[in-house]
């Protein structure tokens, strides 16, 4: 009789992202358990712990693996039609089109709650996507299409953004949350980024109402 293949940690790790996404995805996250997670991957609970520290580890391993596969800088970086500002412009519409990575940002808003989590969550953000940002904004400073002394600044700045319109964060109603991302959209054109048009403002409608309804005003 054959001996089972023993998996290595990092077999364990894919096996356990992959068991949780397929349960976030059909369960919630909320109403995920680690043994649910463990009992699809089909190890023991002792060796999530082994990988991961928590459920929330997870969540955002989950969501670089989500982001890496289908990098949107990668695939707007390519596009030789289009100056920096409309790179900028599509990588944002670009982003909003990958449903299973909103469907788990939707998922993540309530435990942002957590300060720890919300600390580590912003650590990330700033440590993947701000020279991703900063290499677009300088494209599109050395072409004109933008016109800023700001780079560095708004590279830090849009990484930020999010989280400061997620209601579980800052909480806001509908209608507030519409007017503060109107005065982003007013303090990132008199930085040099004017963003807003038809496209943005289509996702931004939906977004908004995606996350009032995740972790509206309490």
């Amino acid at each position: 009789m054959a001996r089972p293949v023993k998996k290595t940690p990092e077999q364990w790790k894919q096996e356990i992202l992959n068991a949780a996404q397929n349960l976030f995805a059909s369960k919630g996250y909320q109403e995920t358990s680690v043994s649910d997670i463990m009992n699809m991957a089909g190890g023991a609970k002792g060796m999530f712990y082994y990988c991961f520290q928590s459920k929330e580890e997870v969540m955002y391993a989950l969501g670089n693996q989500l982001f890496f596969e289908n990098n949107p800088f990668e695939a707007i970086k390519k596009r030789k039609d289009l100056n920096g500002l409309q790179k900028i412009k599509a990588l944002l519409v670009l982003n909003q089109s990958d449903t299973k990575r909103h469907n788990l940002n939707m998922q993540a808003i309530p435990i942002l709650k957590d300060p720890h989590i919300l600390a580590a969550a912003i650590k990330e953000n700033r440590r993947v996507l701000t020279p991703l940002w900063l290499e677009l904004l300088e494209e599109g400073k050395k072409d004109g299409s933008i016109q800023t002394e700001y780079t560095k600044e708004l590279s830090e700045l849009l990484p930020l953004i999010n989280f400061w319109l997620l209601p579980s964060v800052f909480p806001a109603t509908e209608e507030e949350l519409h007017h503060k991302y109107r005065f982003v959209m007013e303090v990132l054109k008199h930085m040099g980024l004017p963003l807003l048009d038809d496209d943005i403002l289509s996702f931004t409608e939906k977004f908004i109402t995606d996350i009032s309804e995740k972790g509206g005003k309490e």
